[in-house]
């Protein structure tokens, strides 16, 4: 039975993520559908990148992933479907892909849409669906579209790297407000080597130690750890650590110099110093 997984900014209010799974079933009723989430923050690429990279990499060979998030950053003229690792990716052709798996992909195509089609999220789904169809069937990747297609590049966002400092952006905020950085264990350990840390937020909240589980530390206390994706996670132990430290989410559009900004980046940034 196909594995499809599906991601997007949609929201589940409405009827569009129940129609989407419809489109699916329509062009392949064996289809077995998974749902990643459909709460990613609407135009946050590094969140959207950052789940769907970690969700992804878990699932088996051939299984095809749909990715409807920000859909239409510009109107489309086509689709775009990845091979890579034995999976394939359905997605815009906006930036994110390349964010999602840090390179630009080298098995692409652009999937035509009809030019007299209403480029709605459903008409877009309905072509995903054709193609994984057809892939399904056993034709060749290459001839499912245009195999020619230059795409749009967007570079994963990156932890800052000084000689005694790291400094990563805030990319997730989760269920527990939880706060994931940007900054992997290998990332860590690698600038690290071997020193002594202080991991400094809100200029004067610092933890100085890693922790493996919440239950390290007492009830109400401040901890990092690394998570299951293996990256720098800033919690408190039965408490909710963005809500009480006014940590946010890092949103690129605040990137500008104003003091206005420069405040807001205080709160989607944390930093580490090595002696």
């Amino acid at each position: 039975m196909p594995l499809i997984t599906l991601t997007s900014d949609i929201g589940s209010q409405d009827f569009l993520v129940g129609a989407i799974k419809g489109q699916l079933l329509s062009a392949n009723p064996t289809f077995n559908i998974v749902d990643i989430s459909h709460n990613l923050s609407p135009f946050n690429y590094p969140q959207a990148a950052y789940v769907c990279r970690n969700a992804i990499k878990n699932f088996p060979d051939g299984t095809f992933h749909l990715v409807l998030v920000n859909l239409f950053d510009q109107r489309p003229e086509h689709l775009l479907l990845i091979n890579y690792n034995n999976q394939y990716i359905g997605c815009a052709d906006n930036g994110l892909i390349t964010m999602i798996l840090e390179e630009v992909p080298q098995n692409i195509v652009a999937l035509s849409l009809n030019k007299s089609a209403q480029k709605n999220t459903l008409y877009c789904a309905s072509v995903f669906a054709n193609a994984f169809d057809r892939i399904l069937a056993g034709e060749k990747f290459e001839n499912i579209g245009d195999p020619t297609i230059s795409i749009e590049v967007k570079n994963p966002l990156r932890a800052l790297l000084g000689n005694n400092w790291i400094e990563g952006q805030i990319i997730f905020i989760d269920n527990f407000e939880n706060v994931i950085i940007n900054i992997t264990k290998e990332e860590f350990e690698e600038q690290r080597r071997g020193r002594s840390f202080k991991i400094v937020f809100k200029r004067d909240e610092i933890i100085d130690k890693i922790s493996d589980t919440y239950a390290d530390v007492t009830e109400s206390e401040k901890l990092a750890l690394f998570n299951s994706a293996g990256y720098l996670e800033i919690a408190i132990n039965k408490g909710n650590a963005a809500g009480l430290f006014g940590l946010q989410g890092y949103t690129e559009n605040l990137s500008t110099q104003s003091q206005y900004l420069q405040n807001r980046l205080l709160y989607q940034t944390i930093k580490i110093y090595f002696e």
